[in-house]
């Protein structure tokens, strides 16, 4: 089923959780003809039930990927390509180059992606990150813990969303942890990874993400994560309550680490920690945020970073992202409300964690909780029959809801509130089966 009769707007691939399916309302919304280039478009639940047209490929394959594009340019013409999966923005970015379009260098995202290339830069230039080591074996592994110092971090040098990231509290927990990293040969998208670690002190503080477009600081974002020794997200506050001294620094630290690493073009996602020295910079994500955050933000501010993210890499003129109290009309695509009521210029993200492993069999509550009050949106991001496993990352968020209200404390109940309506029932599976899936 076609989409529509303007130029294309190719996809590579989505995010399977949070505002992947906003990008093709986004598109359509700017007369643009969504496509998902995809491996397998049954990851995606919303490719059927927004009618989304499709092209399956290897899309791993980057000379693949240029040439499906062209044939999409040949037929009604190919506005832009871009990508809302951390695993594949650097090659819509490529491509993109390749066939003349509007993109970021794909080249500096690559380096950014790679967590221990992305530390030597910020070090480089200055930026606070904690103290890293990136290892190839176990016993470096140990030997870099122990001159760190117990306890640390351990995780894969790229990734998304927390996997495989885990608090080591010793000497055998860093052993073990650094086996399975070291032992696995792909990633939850099926890529093959790097067989290197990164080992890196632990940061304590409170953790914040920073939304920026271009060079400009849209938000700043405070995060909820679940206990230790993992690092799962379970929540956001927007904005951040936080003095405006403080918000200003985290914003300037991220912007100084985007120039760092020869980025600045479109939308970034900059984690960070407040540590007794200041603010500590934990990743930056060449991408937009996940998590519903985009939702969050365009309820409170009016700036629709989806569609601002699809009208850069269309070549289409868009107003500067700004954060503050500017209520634009932004769009966001199927399924998300519109704007706050006036006067409530606070919201929260809540998710609805697993709680165990099985195959969902049904979903409740969605109805009950997009009524609930302050609610702006609320979605599962599974669907009947998806297997659910618990791998201790964002693909154990089984569904949200994003509230708005006149203070941090009133959108987080809301949101709280609404999300506790919604109940996913989970059957035993006869025998162990392929996972979530990646983001």
């Amino acid at each position: 089923m076609s989409s529509g009769t303007g130029q294309w707007f190719a996809l590579l691939e989505s995010n399977t959780t949070g505002t992947g399916r906003e990008f093709c309302g986004a598109a359509r919304a700017r007369g643009l003809r969504p496509v998902l280039l995809t491996r397998d478009p049954d990851r995606y639940p919303y490719v059927a039930e927004d009618a989304v047209d499709t092209r399956v490929l290897d899309t791993g394959d980057l000379a693949a990927v240029v040439a499906t594009c062209g044939s999409l340019a040949e037929d009604a013409g190919l506005a832009g390509i871009t990508s809302s999966s951390e695993y594949f923005v650097a090659d819509a970015a490529r491509a993109a180059a390749k066939l003349g379009l509007p993109g970021p260098d794909g080249d500096a995202i690559a380096r950014c992606r790679d967590k221990a290339m992305q530390r030597a830069a910020l070090a480089g230039a200055g930026v606070p990150v904690p103290a890293w080591r990136a290892v190839f074996d176990v016993t470096e592994a140990v030997e870099a813990a122990t001159a760190i110092g117990h306890p640390v971090v351990l995780k894969p040098v790229s990734g998304s969303g927390s996997l495989g990231v885990r608090l080591c509290g010793d000497r055998a927990e860093t052993e073990e942890w650094a086996r399975h990293l070291l032992g696995r040969g792909t990633d939850e998208r099926g890529n093959t990874v790097p067989s290197r670690v990164l080992v890196e002190a632990v940061v304590d503080g409170p953790e914040f993400s920073v939304e920026t477009f271009d060079n400009r600081v849209v938000t700043v974002v405070a995060k909820h994560t679940g206990p230790p020794p993992h690092f799962v997200e379970t929540g956001h506050d927007i904005p951040a309550p936080v003095p405006p001294k403080t918000a200003a620094v985290l914003g300037d630290t991220a912007l100084s680490a985007l120039k760092a690493l020869g980025l600045g073009w479109g939308a970034a996602h900059t984690e960070l920690r407040w540590s007794a020295q200041g603010p500590v910079v934990i990743e930056v994500n060449p991408r937009l945020a996940g998590g519903m955050i985009p939702v969050a933000v365009r309820a409170v501010t009016g700036t629709d970073l989806v569609d601002a993210v699809v009208a850069r890499a269309a070549g289409q003129d868009t107003a500067p992202a700004s954060g503050g109290d500017g209520r634009g009309d932004g769009r966001l695509g199927t399924g998300s409300a519109g704007p706050a009521p006036a006067g409530e210029r606070h919201a929260a993200v809540r998710f609805v964690m697993a709680a165990d492993a099985g195959r969902v069999t049904s979903i409740h509550g969605l109805a009950a909780a997009r009524g609930a009050p302050g609610v702006v949106a609320a979605t599962a991001g599974t669907a009947v029959g998806r297997l659910v496993r618990i791998t201790h990352s964002f693909q154990d968020r089984l569904a949200c809801a994003v509230a708005t209200g006149a203070d941090t404390g009133q959108a987080g109940a809301r949101a709280d509130f609404a999300a506790r309506l919604i109940t996913i029932d989970l059957e035993k599976p006869a025998e162990p089966e392929e996972g979530n899936g990646g983001r």
